[in-house]
């Protein structure tokens, strides 16, 4: 019989202090990681979703409010001998605000690999546009922006 030990109580220490502040002390995070950027006319947002089935994720938008929601489960069979849990297991939620100048409307999500990807286009609306102007005879054409970004 083999048997896997390890004592470290510093680390130990550490990742149950990490746990509790992530949880608000119900003892694994309830949220997960991401990256947010913006590159041209679309907000990208990356969230790590490790050992999530792609069925138990759920995409809610509403009020510029956006919740993505996922669950992670590992049940032992009879007869496993559990030695150490230390990945998060449950439900997940984060929720994230979007902006007026986004188009919740048209936002696509794509799982691979354990990160969950959006894509967020911005609204027609918010992107620059141009305006033209006319006076007394002629017409000329000036390149106007949005007052939101």
């Amino acid at each position: 019989m083999s048997t896997l030990m390890r004592f470290d109580p510093f680390r130990d220490f550490d990742r149950l202090a990490e746990q509790m502040m992530l949880s608000g002390g119900r003892g694994s995070p309830r949220s997960f990681p991401m990256d947010a950027y913006r590159r041209g006319d679309q907000f990208f947002v990356h969230l790590d979703l490790p050992g999530v089935d792609a069925d138990s994720i759920d995409l809610m938008a509403e009020n510029n409010v956006l919740t993505v929601s996922a669950e992670r489960r590992f049940e032992p069979e009879d007869g496993d001998q559990v030695l150490i849990r230390e990945r998060p297991q449950g439900e997940f939620t984060r929720q994230l605000l979007l902006g007026e100048n986004l188009d919740v409307e048209n936002v696509e999500a794509n799982y691979e690999d354990g990160v969950l990807t959006l894509a967020i286009p911005v609204a027609e609306k918010a992107k620059p546009r141009r305006i033209s102007v006319g006076s007394s005879g002629r017409q000329r054409t000036i390149e106007g922006k949005s007052g939101r970004t």
